[in-house]
């Protein structure tokens, strides 16, 4: 009887590091997943203030990319970044966008382009310590 237990008891502790491994790579799974969503769901509303904001706005090309944009480390990013015309002025387009977003020379900014303007918007992600960073 005791041999039992002792036996159900070796066999899971024999067990805990292969589930806890498991459970590890599981979070790890969900983390990417939210943080790609993450990505989609900003770009997706950068992309809805533009159009709602700027009333001759043509967009030209839309990119977004999760993952480690920077050279400082290891931390995951939400990277948008889109390309557009408009026959606005640049300080215009920034006036119409600041209720949405701060401004700064790192990672939010709008420049001009040949073709028109590019809005670059760069933001942790919420697992920004997931090994998709590193």
């Amino acid at each position: 009887m005791i041999l039992k237990h002792i036996k159900r008891i070796l066999l899971v502790l024999a067990c805990l590091p292969f589930v806890s491994i498991g459970l590890l790579i599981l979070f790890e799974i969900l983390g990417m997943g939210v943080n790609h969503f993450a990505t989609y769901r900003q770009t997706r509303e950068l992309k809805h203030n533009l159009i709602q904001n700027i009333s001759d706005i043509e967009i030209l090309d839309v990119y977004s990319e999760t993952g480690n944009t920077g050279p400082t480390g290891n931390h995951v990013d939400c990277l948008s970044v889109i390309s557009f015309s408009s026959s606005q002025p640049l300080e215009a387009i920034q006036n119409s966008m600041e209720k949405y977003y701060e401004f700064n020379e790192w990672h939010c900014r709008i420049d001009k382009t040949e073709q028109g303007y590019e809005f670059y918007l760069n933001t942790s992600a919420p697992f920004a310590d997931n090994i998709e960073g590193h």
